[in-house]
């Protein structure tokens, strides 16, 4: 994939984004990733079974994946050489999920704004997993930076890493591996067996991303604020807490965020009606704003651009 390309691709999600009703590679997935969930029991019972089904599964499927990938871009390509082009970009455009994160987030953001509580609830829960129906507008604003921050990782910085290495076939089987991850990769009772290759083949493809996000979100801070020790406080806040996070991952473009920000993430969330603590990231020297979210979003928004031209930057360098 050459530097064009990416840069082709990301315009197409910042433009169009994921209608629903365009078919999407992550949905097929994801369906294939249900139905092994529903019927592997059927046939694996013990607690080993599981986890070496679940295993096959979290190699057989990026590696299905990124060989369909491969050969639909082959098969384009065999017809015409610009046909095979538009199809990579086309497919690179589906592993970025920029402009959806920020519809999601400017729909919580507008629903707070307009003092729409309930609404503003029934939108964050479309973004995060915990319970959402009891949080105040402080909990529904953290909620929200917390997965913009973390979503800039998955979503939008890790997606344009493995284009870059490995082109539009490499990004689907990343977001294969996110995606299984997302759907089985828990700790629940049900999963902690068949999902735990999932959740560390997903630490591990995340581990580069992550930090690199971490590294663009306090650069993006610093330019939007314009403020050196914006960018100081980022990265000392990211050095002391980044690894307090209970994922090896999350905690790095979170802590960032908080950093520059000057808020403090993390603390109690509700999931399924169980109380979760999680470390605090961050000062707090005051408390979350609606307009830390808006600040978030656009952090978010310039380290997309940045990641992108970095991306394209180096393809044209090799």
């Amino acid at each position: 994939m050459t530097g064009s390309e990416v840069l082709l691709a990301a315009s197409v999600d910042a433009v169009v984004g994921d209608p629903r009703w365009l078919p999407h590679p992550v949905r097929v997935m994801g369906r294939c990733i249900a139905w092994c969930d529903e019927h592997v029991r059927m046939i694996c019972r013990g607690r080993g079974g599981l986890r070496l089904a679940g295993f096959c599964l979290a190699l057989g499927l990026p590696v299905c994946v990124y060989a369909a990938g491969l050969a639909t871009i082959e098969a384009a390509g065999s017809l015409s050489g610009w046909f095979g082009t538009a199809v990579s970009i086309l497919l690179a455009s589906t592993t970025l999920a920029g402009r959806d994160l920020w519809d999601h987030a400017q729909a919580v953001r507008a629903h707070l704004q307009a003092g729409n509580l309930q609404g503003a609830r029934l939108a964050v829960a479309m973004i995060v997993g915990r319970d959402t129906g009891e949080l105040s507008e402080s909990d529904i604003t953290r909620a929200t930076i917390e997965t913009v921050a973390e979503s800039t990782s998955d979503g939008i910085a890790a997606p344009l890493f493995y284009l870059a290495i490995g082109g539009a076939p490499l990004a689907l089987a990343y977001k294969a591996v996110n995606t299984l991850d997302s759907m089985i990769g828990h700790r629940d009772a049900r999963h902690i067996d068949f999902g735990w290759a999932s959740a560390r083949l997903d630490d591990a493809a995340n581990w580069v991303p992550a930090r690199l996000t971490a590294l663009l979100l306090i650069l993006a801070g610093g330019l939007l604020t314009g403020q050196v020790d914006r960018m100081r406080q980022g990265w000392c806040v990211l050095v002391r807490d980044g690894g307090k996070h209970p994922s090896p991952n999350s905690g790095r473009p979170e802590a960032a965020m908080a950093g520059v920000l000057g808020v403090r993430l993390g603390g109690r969330s509700n999931y399924d009606g169980v109380p979760h603590e999680r470390p605090f990231l961050g000062e707090g020297l005051r408390g979350v704003a609606v307009e830390d979210a808006a600040i978030a979003m656009r952090m978010m928004a310039l380290t997309y651009l940045l990641g992108t031209l970095t991306a394209a930057g180096c393809l044209w360098l090799v």
